[in-house]
């Protein structure tokens, strides 16, 4: 039986073709160093008794604010050039979400996500009008040159050099998502991201969809997922994975497994985190890597970004 006092906490910054060979030491210590980071944060407030929506926003934060990863500053670029940003937060004691899509202007989308959720009558809000509502909150804008970085660059304009398509791209940098459960038994889950590179028409991936890419019920789990996003939607991860634990009876490790071999076997890759009512906190991605990290109540500190690890 879980003690009242557990908490856990799992972090993920992306998962895809992430092997030692294609990593310089100083972007593998870069990346370790920021998901200790994200991660320490996180557990700080769970530890002090803060809930779980505070700890997977302020996870998340953290990462939107560094570049080794896929959201905030460091984010892909389209394929004209602009950088849009999506972000989604869910609470699972009642279901409550807030999302946002193609920002451009907001440093932190997952900040604004729980403002939409907290603040106004929808759940999603998309461009211009997201961007407005930012401002009447009193959220920070910054010049989209903020987000924007030469690695960023390097790739969009590889890409174009090709003439390829998004996702026809080296995928070692990905979208940022935390999941808790906190000392009260609550579950939840944030995901942030800057799509793919070469993006075009306004693309939306999973991530800002409640059910997709982010999802949490107290009586299944939390999720937050990265990957190849069109697949995520149509097999709808967030909330199968927790349909899975709540009406099959099936562990959060099965469940998710099962879920990510659905997708595969679609064409899609990627990977799962996901923290339950009983403190669990498991992940499962079907990519060489996944930038990861979680905590427990217990003691667990831990930190990986290949799959061997």
């Amino acid at each position: 039986m879980t003690e009242p006092a557990d908490w856990s906490l799992v972090i993920h910054g992306g998962a895809g073709s992430i092997e030692r060979h294609r990593l310089t030491p100083e972007q593998d210590a870069g990346a370790r160093a920021a998901l200790t980071l994200a991660r320490d944060t996180g557990a700080a407030i769970l530890t002090d008794g803060g809930g779980a929506l505070d700890a997977v926003e302020a996870a998340v934060r953290v990462l939107e604010e560094d570049p080794h990863f896929n959201a905030g500053r460091g984010a892909a670029f389209t394929r004209d050039g602009g950088i849009e940003l999506d972000a989604a937060i869910m609470d699972g004691r009642t279901r409550a979400a807030g999302a946002v899509a193609g920002l451009t202007t907001t440093r932190s989308p997952v900040g604004l996500a729980r403002r939409v959720m907290t603040d106004s009558p929808h759940v999603l809000l998309s461009g211009t009008g997201a961007e407005v509502f930012a401002r009447s909150q009193g959220i920070a804008a910054v010049d989209p040159a903020w987000f924007a970085t030469a690695e960023r660059r390097r790739q969009l304009d590889e890409l174009l050099a090709r003439n390829a398509d998004a996702f026809d791209v080296d995928m070692k940098y990905g979208t940022v998502g935390a999941v808790a459960r906190d000392t009260r038994g609550h579950v939840a889950a944030a995901t942030s991201t800057g799509g793919v590179t070469g993006k075009r028409w306004g693309r939306i991936g999973d991530s800002p969809l409640i059910g997709a890419g982010t999802f949490a019920d107290d009586r299944a789990c939390a999720v937050s997922c990265t990957g190849s996003g069109e697949y995520f939607i149509r097999v709808g991860v967030g909330h199968e994975i927790a349909a899975r634990i709540r009406l099959t009876g099936e562990s959060p490790q099965e469940a998710a497994d099962a879920v990510m071999a659905e997708v595969r076997a679609l064409g899609g890759t990627g990977g799962v985190i996901v923290a339950t009512p009983g403190a669990e906190a498991i992940w499962s991605f079907t990519t060489p890597g996944m930038y990861r990290a979680r905590a427990t109540a217990g003691g667990l500190r831990e930190v990986a970004i290949y799959g061997d690890e």
